[in-house]
């Protein structure tokens, strides 16, 4: 009886998933053209933050001569020492201003999160970009 039950919830969220997928099949997915959209988002939409995502996810990964940091894909953002903090920060306070929102993206999609002690540094570079 309990094999049956687990059985059909099975059965169940296999036929949720399929359905979900092929609702979306059709969809045309529309991306912005040269990434020049994504230097304007400004992280208050959503919805230009995701498409410049899955630009990105599509795209070979652009680095930022920060290849050394692909050591720490996976590890927490609250887990680096000082010195690995220091290494991030050697990253950030050489590239351009309006490179930063890049470099978190790469960092993103190569699994790497940014340390804690550099986050409010990193969103305060890119909220002065996106004023200018």
């Amino acid at each position: 009886m309990l094999y049956l039950l687990l059985s059909l919830i099975l059965i169940g969220l296999l036929t949720a998933i399929m359905s979900k997928f092929s609702q979306h099949k059709n969809e045309e997915v529309v991306m912005p053209q040269n990434g020049s959209e994504c230097a304007t988002c400004s992280g208050e939409n959503a919805k230009c933050e995701q498409d410049c995502m899955m630009e990105a996810a599509v795209r070979d990964i652009e680095y930022y001569d920060d290849e050394e940091l692909d050591r720490f894909c996976g590890r927490a953002s609250d887990e680096y020492n000082d010195e690995e903090v220091e290494e991030f920060a050697e990253v950030l306070h050489t590239m351009r201003q309006e490179e930063v929102a890049g470099w978190c993206r790469s960092l993103t999609l190569r699994g790497i999160h940014l340390p804690d002690q550099l986050k409010d540094e990193t969103v305060m570079l890119i909220d002065d970009m996106k004023r200018q």
